[in-house]
């Protein structure tokens, strides 16, 4: 054994060892593991390159999970894949004059590698990589399978179409309203797109949040609820007699808008429609001035959080409806926080009691007409009051026979005069749209699709999967380079037979995501999305991730889980029983801003710190020129900010045990960790502290046998022993809770314990080292897997049984017991724990610190067994 810690040379032997026993490879129904499985696993991470601090913390806290629950007799999977198609890809590509394929096959190789170097407990034969065939060839099954079914369909949708480079843009290409690449104003264009009817799912997404979800926190519940947005409302119609061209009616005389406030209905002062509205459309030809504000709405964002913060405008048509109730005459205005794809396109503005609709009413000047009073307020068009939309203290007023109604009885009241006139009806609507899954770029899974001039969107045959996406493109920027690809674009229609092309879309990524988890389950199964080994595995025990993830990719991943059910794939309604959403990884953030005001930030590696005598930053000064630099504050840590820490480098410095230990100590998992180089310094202190101690004792541990259990007859001994095991009684209720922070700090006081051990049996301080060893494996197995084999104790470490509290070290003999006199503290007695009350009052009274409390004979003397004696005086 050597007598100094080296963590490459102990990482190397432990991670050798694991390699050549397979150690990771789960089996189903393992007879090794008596309690079943238990399935933790982590979002697969996008392979951008190297692996990031937060990439550390994630997986280690699912690894410390693995190695807990494996001690503790269950089957345990850990796997991992690749998140490999997307935009990034593309963009790298186009900045290295490479292919999207080989940058990011060079990336997963690389990535791969640092993970290994952190020793987790990956099986690594279920990996799965998104842009490999014979994993998407079943996203094209199952789209083809949701088609059939009507669950996908096809229609026209809005995009961002960037005029110069002529391509489609996501919405995070989209900068101030130009192109990311081009700076070219961007339009919206509407173009055939490939929709799945996630709506269908909406009632039973919305009602599984509350009835099978219960080990989600209780944030990500909200988030997904909101997202999915139930509203109860009314759809309804205000009439008009306005033709069109063709001298027909537009929309049949009726613009229909939907409202959650019906009881505000009387207030309505004006309507607002999209520019693509036919009725913006029509009042625009013979108006340049409304054509040109209509062009300028069709400019910018299609995303419905920007719609909702941009500077409203609008601009009259000349064009009025008739309210439906009132008959009165409504002015119709184009405003440009409508879209077209919400609803009908067209809202009703009652400007007293929206915020958005007082704010455009106060901008254009527009009539605003109070229609409902909450008791003790009152109402005034200067300012906007929060009470003016809030329907829980609104009773309805100026509404002729409506007034003195609440929110309730006013919706089933206009709801039911709307049916009655044959305009409208009580609706129920959700935020959630059906989702878009076609995306205009060259890097995802091929759309199985044919266009034929005589055929129209023809599926690809089943047979005829996958559709191979070429690999050897590389994007320019120009659109999509697929739609050059003539050995890709060329087919023959599987109808008519005739030459037809390929349809160039490929899938929204976040496809990929929904499911790539039960993949894992099934590696190697040819001809099904998922075998009988899905049965065995799914649903996962534990999901590990972000909470930037916690309304789409999970909500998609439920849809896409119960559409699988519905076809017979699955038998279970929800993918993921516990979800722990771990925090954010910090680091202090460096720049320099210039007379443009263009910061250029500095890694904090690159930079010195001035600290006053508390230690608190008082300057900062760039290590390369010596000049000054502003400190930013603690930030996320990001490649925009550079104040990320590569985590290859501290493996290499410190060993992957203490990147780990560091990351599990500072924080418990669910809240963000702020990094600290001297808590990496302290970390990697602790763990030569433990090697130290086990060389130190090696000659005692292996003259007593390394037992894991012992008796002891001494007085030390049996101190040793309580002490133990009453920290490993608080570290396995926290380890329970995944409070991983709190399992090392008990570690830290194991060891204390364990170093200022005086007389204590050899076998007892082998017993403890045992328990101490077996509780911080989970957490630096490398270190854990070397001392166990070097000490001599029996088998692997890895196989080794969880150490269990044994009662009996917890029995004390003696006890102390605080004494208070007329209930301030004065002192303490340590009495046999057998002592009689008779006993225990003949010592607090005779103890010296007590006495001078005391004059003459106390009132009352009050034994509390076990705790406390306060003597009445």
């Amino acid at each position: 054994m050597q007598d100094k810690y080296s963590p490459a040379d102990v990482e190397k032997a432990a991670q050798s060892h694991w390699k050549a026993i397979d150690a990771y490879k789960a089996v189903e129904n393992d007879p090794r593991f008596p309690k079943g499985k238990y399935y933790a696993c982590s979002m697969l991470p996008y392979p951008s390159g190297k692996l990031h601090m937060g990439h550390v913390r994630n997986y280690t806290i699912n690894d410390v999970m693995y190695r807990y629950l494996r001690m503790n007799g269950y089957n345990v999977l850990m796997p991992m894949g690749w998140d490999a198609f997307g935009m990034p890809a593309e963009n790298a590509a186009m900045a290295n004059n490479v292919p999207p394929a080989q940058w990011t096959y060079s990336n997963i190789a690389h990535m791969r590698s640092q993970m290994e170097l952190m020793g987790l407990a990956i099986d690594w034969s279920r990996e799965m990589t998104a842009c490999k065939p014979e994993y998407y060839k079943w996203n094209q099954w199952m789209f083809l399978k949701m088609l059939e079914k009507g669950i996908i369909y096809k229609k026209t949708g809005t995009v961002n179409w960037d005029p110069i480079d002529q391509t489609v843009l996501a919405n995070e290409q989209v900068i101030d309203g130009k192109g990311w690449r081009s700076g070219a104003v961007i339009e919206k264009r509407e173009i055939p797109m490939y929709y799945a009817r996630i709506t269908d799912y909406a009632e039973e997404l919305l009602d599984y949040v509350d009835t099978k979800l219960p080990g989600w926190p209780e944030r990500v519940r909200i988030m997904q609820s909101n997202w999915i947005g139930k509203s109860t409302g009314v759809r309804f119609a205000f009439t008009h007699d306005i033709k069109g061209a063709d001298g027909a009616l537009i929309g049949d005389g009726k613009m229909y808008v939907f409202t959650t406030r019906p009881d505000t209905i009387m207030g309505v002062t004006f309507c607002a429609v999209a520019a693509e509205h036919p009725l913006a459309v029509l009042a625009a030809q013979g108006n340049p001035e409304l054509a040109a504000f209509n062009a300028e709405c069709k400019l910018g964002s299609v995303i419905e959080a920007d719609m909702a913060t941009m500077e409203k405008k609008g601009m009259p048509t000349g064009l009025f409806v008739t309210h439906p109730l009132t008959g009165d005459k409504v002015e119709v205005w184009v405003g440009n926080y409508v879209l077209m794809t919400y609803g009908d396109g067209a809202v009703m503005g009652v400007p007293a009691h929206d915020e958005r609709d007082f704010a455009f009413a106060k901008k254009y000047n527009l009539p605003i007409k109070q229609v409902i009073q909450a008791e003790g307020q009152a109402f005034s068009t200067d300012a906007w009051q929060e009470w003016y939309g809030d329907k829980e203290v609104s009773v309805v007023t100026n509404s002729g026979k409506y007034d003195g109604l609440r929110y309730k009885e006013a919706l089933e009241a206009v709801a039911a005069d709307m049916a009655a006139k044959g305009l409208g009806e009580k609706k129920t609507t959700f935020r959630l749209r059906d989702w878009g899954i076609s995306r205009q770029r060259y890097w995802g899974t091929p759309i199985p699709m044919i266009n034929c001039a005589d055929c129209g969107s023809v599926p690809v045959p089943e047979k005829d999967l996958p559709v191979v996406l070429p690999e050897d493109c590389v994007p320019d920027g120009s659109g999509n380079p697929l739609n050059k690809y003539e050995a890709f674009l060329k087919c023959d229609c599987p109808q008519c037979g005739k030459p037809a092309r390929r349809e160039t879309d490929t899938m929204d990524t976040f496809v990929d995501s929904s499911w790539y988890y039960m993949r894992y389950t099934s590696p190697g199964s040819n001809d099904a999305m998922v075998d009988a080994r899905n049965d065995y595995w799914m649903p996962m025990d534990q999901y590990i991730g972000g909470i930037e993830h916690a309304v789409l990719h999970l909500l998609y991943a439920r849809f896409w889980t119960k559409v699988m059910r519905d076809f017979g794939l699955v038998k279970f309604d929800e993918p993921f029983v516990n979800l722990l959403t771990q925090g954010m990884v910090l680091n202090e953030t460096y720049y320099r801003e210039d007379e443009a005001g263009k910061k250029t930030w500095f890694n904090p590696a690159d930079v010195d710190l001035t600290l006053d005598d508390k230690g608190r930053p008082q300057g900062a000064v760039l290590k390369e020129d010596g000049l000054a630099v502003n400190i930013g504050g603690t930030e996320k840590m990001s490649k925009s900010k550079n104040n990320g820490i590569d985590p290859q480098a501290q493996i290499e410095q410190y060993g992957a045990d203490t990147a780990r230990l560091f990351t599990m100590f500072a924080s418990p998992p669910e809240q963000t960790l702020e990094w600290s180089g001297s808590g990496v310094e302290g970390a990697n202190r602790f763990l030569r502290r433990v090697w130290a101690f086990g060389y130190a004792n090696r000659e005692a541990f292996a003259a007593a046998g390394s037992p894991l259990s012992a008796v002891a007859a001494s007085d030390a001994g049996k101190t040793l022993r309580r002490e133990v095991h009453k920290v490993l009684q608080q570290a396995d209720y926290d380890v329970k809770r995944i409070q991983y922070n709190t399992v090392v700090s008990a570690c830290m006081k194991m060891l204390n314990t364990l170093e200022s051990a005086k007389d204590a049996e050899a076998a007892v301080l082998a017993e403890g080292y045992a328990i101490f060893l077996r509780l911080l494996n989970p957490v630096a197995p490398h270190i854990t897997h070397v001392l166990w084999k070097e000490l001599g104790y029996a088998g692997d470490i890895l196989d080794a049984a969880w150490p269990q509290v044994d009662p009996a070290a917890l029995e004390q003999s003696e006890i102390e017991m605080m004494i208070q006199v007329n209930g301030k503290l004065r002192g303490s007695i340590v009495v046999p724990k057998a002592a009689d009350k008779a006993a225990i009052e003949a010592a607090a009274l005779a103890n010296e610190g007590v006495q001078k409390f005391i004059e003459g004979t106390p009132k009352k003397v009050i034994v509390v067994p076990g705790k406390l004696v306060n003597i009445v005086v």
